[in-house]
């Protein structure tokens, strides 16, 4: 089950992952690829860069937890895989749960249920490595337990286990997807910006960097392109289904050393870091263990690496200048 010629739908392809997926698809060649986007977080011209090849896409502007919305998309598009990425992120749960949680459930029960009427053939669900929590162990496998620390923690949890149930129950064909922490080009750098970006805006504007704790949290960076590698990867692969797996490096990597790998490529060593209190639900270990997507696809993503994140680097220095 290749993705060449069949039609596509991804909830969230607006955003981050879900553009850089867009370019994906069309490379691989699928016949139709519509993206459903409430641009919460997405931005249109993410998708610039598809649009400019001609393939055939179409961008709805809808909300993905609507379900009769998403079964009229399904059927309108003769759909036949979702890749499910849309949701509510982290930094809103802490301001805003129930409206957090409601949409990140609604979305993946959603598609559960379209899946379930037989309207679609395959779905590859995106959870996140927040679902575990902090790490009772490294590297955290796929059986590590779901500690959630925050309400968007608690929703991705909740959307695996219902996704799981419906594997097990009506035996749909679907795959949860579960990354580590992504970095690279387009991720949001406004409101509900990542790391990444937020280091990027401090250095210009000369203000200090902001660290909560004393920084040496660890996070396996994953660079985004290598994400949707795996995603496309892992739909095409038999042996993935029904399955979830951890898509991430298998290193950890601390907030202090990234933000000096950043500081040394940006040619600003010296730039002040300033520590202040630990944010609320933050985890303080995150390293997975790959083996099970070694074991699957026989590789797995390479760890954060300096050309990867000059790119990054370079494409929020031209963001933030216009």
């Amino acid at each position: 089950m290749t993705i060449r010629d069949r039609s596509v739908l991804v909830t969230g392809g607006a955003g981050f992952i879900g553009s850089h997926l867009v370019d994906r698809l069309v490379r691989e060649g699928a016949r139709r690829i519509v993206v459903v986007d409430n641009f919460f977080l997405g931005n249109e011209h993410n998708l610039d860069d598809a649009k400019r090849t001609g393939a055939d896409l179409e961008v709805v502007r809808l909300d993905a937890s609507n379900l009769s919305a998403m079964q009229d998309v399904v059927e309108q598009n003769q759909v036949e895989t979702v890749f499910d990425l849309a949701t509510i992120p982290l930094p809103t749960s802490l301001s805003y749960p129930h409206f957090t949680m409601q949409t990140n459930i609604g979305i993946t029960s959603a598609f559960c249920e379209i899946a379930r009427r037989g309207s679609i053939e395959r779905l590859v669900h995106m959870s996140s490595s927040e679902a575990y929590g902090s790490g009772r162990y490294v590297p955290m496998d796929e059986d590590h337990p779901h500690d959630a620390l925050t309400p968007y923690a608690a929703a991705k949890s909740a959307e695996d286990h219902i996704l799981r149930s419906f594997v097990s129950t009506f035996g749909i064909d679907a795959t949860i997807v579960r990354p580590f922490n992504n970095y690279g080009p387009r991720q949001n750098p406004g409101s509900y910006a990542g790391i990444i970006p937020i280091i990027v805006q401090k250095v210009r504007a000369g203000e200090p960097i902001l660290v909560h704790g004393d920084g040496e949290q660890s996070r396996d960076f994953t660079f985004v392109r290598d994400t949707v590698d795996f995603a496309v990867t892992i739909h095409n692969t038999p042996e993935c289904r029904g399955e979830e797996i951890n898509v991430a490096t298998g290193v950890g990597t601390s907030i202090n050393t990234l933000i000096a790998r950043m500081l040394e490529i940006m040619g600003k060593p010296d730039h002040p870091v300033e520590h202040i209190a630990e944010r609320p639900g933050d985890v303080r270990r995150h390293m997975a263990d790959v083996s099970k997507l070694q074991q699957l696809v026989g590789r797995q993503p390479e760890v954060l690496n300096s050309d990867a994140l000059a790119e990054t680097i370079e494409f929020y220095d031209r963001v933030l200048a216009r």
